[in-house]
């Protein structure tokens, strides 16, 4: 009997059991959120200040609900990094599916996604409550990752809540490997959205060349 499991109700433990996925604690592993980093212009950095502007006027009417940040924080931080150009292109609510023959299990969802070639995905997450946080959604990108058609690549992923943000990167095969970057909080003192343009950028720049 096949057991189907919903992307979003899996766990970090049941992708290891059936994928054999493992977590690299070398700091070598993902260097693309640290290095090579492009700049952003001074007008971009205005923009990066209105989302967080906003992102705090938004605290005062919860709950932030995953359109809310959406529509008020991810899709105006696209717009500001020009991922709505060409190349670029986005797919809202991509269906994927993956299966483990072996042992009977398919899992099934969909995500909030921005495609580079197949090869980054973005994922959004509630932050109604404080149980939706990044760890909330790790196994559940992870798991849209492992479907990636290109597993001979890398891909990348960011997680994000609108106070939050963090990067994925998954090397698929006979035991697919995966780390992230540090967090990054809206909240912190000065801008941290600064940062995340910038490695969005940076690992756009990789999907797209491959």
């Amino acid at each position: 009997m096949v057991q189907t499991i919903q992307a979003k109700n899996v766990t970090l433990a049941e992708l290891k059991t059936l994928f054999d996925l493992q977590l690299v604690t070398d700091d070598q592993f993902f260097r693309e959120w640290q290095d090579e980093l492009p700049e952003i212009t001074d007008f971009q950095k205005r923009q990066l200040d209105q989302i967080k502007a906003g992102y705090f006027n938004l605290l005062e009417y919860p709950p932030m609900l995953e359109k809310t940040i959406s529509l008020s924080i991810v899709s105006p931080l696209l717009f500001a990094g020009e991922f709505y150009l060409h190349p670029f292109y986005i797919k809202p609510e991509k269906s994927v599916e993956i299966s483990e023959e072996d042992e009977g299990v398919i899992i099934k969802g969909s995500i909030d996604t921005l495609v580079l070639k197949d090869q980054f995905w973005l994922m959004v997450i509630e932050s109604k409550r404080v149980s939706f946080s990044i760890e909330a959604g790790l196994a559940q990108i992870l798991a849209y990752m492992l479907a990636n058609p290109n597993p001979d690549k890398p891909s990348y992923g960011m997680i994000a809540t609108g106070g939050s943000f963090i990067f994925v990167k998954l090397v698929n095969g006979e035991s697919p490997r995966y780390t992230t970057s540090k967090g990054y909080l809206t909240r912190n003192p000065g801008n941290e959205l600064y940062d995340v343009l910038r490695i969005l950028k940076r690992l756009s720049q990789i999907a797209a060349s491959n």
